[in-house]
């Protein structure tokens, strides 16, 4: 498949995708939900290739989920997230592992693309209704617009800082 033709390739028709993109999934950020949708797109055709030629999808893919994640990290530092926590910390997980099977599939462990594909399908739907949820009402709670990246105020993070994904702290 030659993703240059495709920037968003599909998986073949009458292939059931392996990751199922629904309503439930939408986080209420258009911006986010669009970027979550193209992340579901790609991974199911990722998956929907056969494994001899999933490497330049998957590095395609890996590409899109680090441009994914720093905007998600952008916007939690730009509206008082502490640079460490929790939902940055999990990006930052999930990318070095994705990283690693760079070099796996490289050895010759080729089915360890399908591997993470079906793990990333899995841990994908709980992240994007529990974390980036999370981060989308947090957004718009305080003004913060995902399309231009700025806020309605200025002063709008000044008294939250969110040091975990469990609580914020006053700073």
């Amino acid at each position: 498949m030659n993703t240059a033709s495709h920037p968003h390739p599909v998986p073949p028709v009458g292939k059931t995708p392996a990751f199922e993109w629904s309503e439930h999934l939408l986080t209420g950020d258009s911006r986010m939900d669009h970027t979550h949708e193209e992340f579901a797109t790609q991974l199911n055709a990722l998956l929907a290739t056969p494994a001899a030629q999933q490497l330049p999808l998957y590095q395609a893919f890996l590409d899109h989920t680090v441009a994914h994640f720093a905007q998600e990290d952008r916007w939690m530092l730009a509206t008082g997230f502490a640079a460490s926590n929790c939902h940055t910390d999990q990006h930052a997980m999930v990318l070095e592992t994705m990283q690693a099977v760079v070099s796996h599939y490289e050895k010759g462990e080729t089915d360890i693309i399908n591997r993470m594909g079906e793990a990333l399908a899995e841990w994908f739907a709980q992240h994007a209704v529990s974390m980036d949820a999370g981060l989308a009402q947090h957004l718009q709670s305080i003004g913060f617009d995902s399309a231009t990246e700025t806020m309605a105020e200025a002063q709008a993070t000044r008294n939250a800082t969110v040091s975990s994904c469990a609580n914020s702290s006053q700073s």
